[in-house]
């Protein structure tokens, strides 16, 4: 193994189901295998998905351990030692990385979505120790190296929020969604700004949706054709079917709302895409006369798997897609959360290490 010399001990932001809470802790710095990446922390960003923690829920993202778990999964960072059995990386190269950990790479499950492995898929930040520390051991077959074009500062939020919002808006292309056509983005925060740049990049008209006119804001800085405030505007419906002549061709929904996702339907034309990328606590239900007869499709996406980072990474360079950041140390971690519980930032908040 190939390395620098490495402290022993690191800070780290954890979670601790004890009282609830976020502590900036001293642990040890992980001790990577023969298959990984030591990565030297240079930006970690916060998802809403992060927030799980604090919150019941039924979809696998609680902690079950009264072990303190460090927080997040969203980064990116400089090697600083790489294991025997790494190939296509060296010390020094800036790198990206897929959040998943104890994966085999190899099993079916593994070609859908790393959650689904055989060996037993551990989600950084919850049931294993996510990025908010100053190094990660990655395994190399979930990392990329990042092109000149872009630095491992601005990139972390590319790799939850940006590489989500991406397959989100292309799985819709890849489901028949044509040039030109309509789509409605509800949630244009940290995932939803990013897909309307996305969005824009593949030639699509869109309708931005959200109750918060700061990220709405946001939207029609990246490029939103319209931008609609839905807890203002009542009959934001009937303003959709008159925009569109009809209705979108597609729904891509980034927010973790079931009432949302009820009320996209009535955006959609005739046989139109409904994208489900963000996660509500409560199971959606459809009906299935309409899901039979073709009234509209239901189709799921995420952040998927790593053999597909390099076409997200060279789309993203190419159109310069990039997330609003705003920087904090680790010791602010609380006030991050606070912001992003209040909705009160553009794109994303996220830790720059020294």
């Amino acid at each position: 193994m190939v390395s620098l010399k490495i402290p022993e001990t690191q800070k780290a932001a954890q979670y601790h189901r004890s009282d609830n809470a976020i502590h900036v802790n001293e642990i040890p710095v992980p001790k990577p295998l023969s298959t990984d990446l030591l990565v030297k922390t240079i930006c970690s960003s916060l998802c809403r998905s992060d927030l799980m923690n604090f919150e019941p829920n039924d979809i696998g993202l609680k902690l079950e351990s009264d072990v303190p778990v460090t927080l997040g999964h969203e980064a990116a960072g400089v090697i600083v030692s790489v294991g025997s059995e790494c190939k296509g990386f060296k010390i020094g190269d800036e790198v990206g990385f897929l959040p998943a950990t104890n994966c085999c790479y190899e099993c079916e499950g593994c070609q859908i979505h790393q959650m689904w492995c055989e060996k037993g898929c551990k989600m950084p930040g919850h049931a294993a120790d996510g990025f908010f520390q100053e190094y990660i051991a990655v395994d190399w077959r979930n990392a990329i190296v990042l092109p000149p074009e872009l630095r491992a500062v601005e990139a972390a939020p590319l790799f939850c929020a940006g590489v989500t919002s991406y397959h989100g808006i292309d799985d819709c292309r890849l489901a028949g969604l044509k040039e030109g056509e309509w789509m409605a983005i509800i949630g244009v925060g940290g995932l939803g700004h990013l897909g309307v740049q996305y969005a824009r990049a593949m030639g699509f008209k869109i309708i931005a949706l959200d109750i918060n006119d700061i990220q709405l804001e946001e939207a029609k800085e990246c490029g939103t054709d319209y931008a609609i405030n839905t807890r203002r505007d009542k009959d934001y419906a009937k303003k959709v079917k008159e925009i569109t002549k009809g209705g979108c061709h597609a729904v891509v929904n980034y927010t973790n709302s079931k009432a949302a996702y009820e009320s996209a339907t009535d955006l959609l034309r005739i046989n139109g895409i409904l994208m489900v990328v963000g996660l509500p606590q409560e199971p959606l239900s459809f009906n299935s006369m309409f899901l039979a007869l073709r009234k509209f499709r239901v189709v799921g996406s995420s952040n998927k798997i790593p053999r597909l980072l390099p076409e997200f990474v060279d789309f993203s360079v190419k159109h310069g897609i990039k997330s609003k950041i705003a920087y904090y140390k680790l010791e602010e971690i609380n006030e991050m959360i606070d912001l992003m519980k209040e909705g009160k930032f553009r794109g994303r908040v996220a830790v720059k290490f020294d």
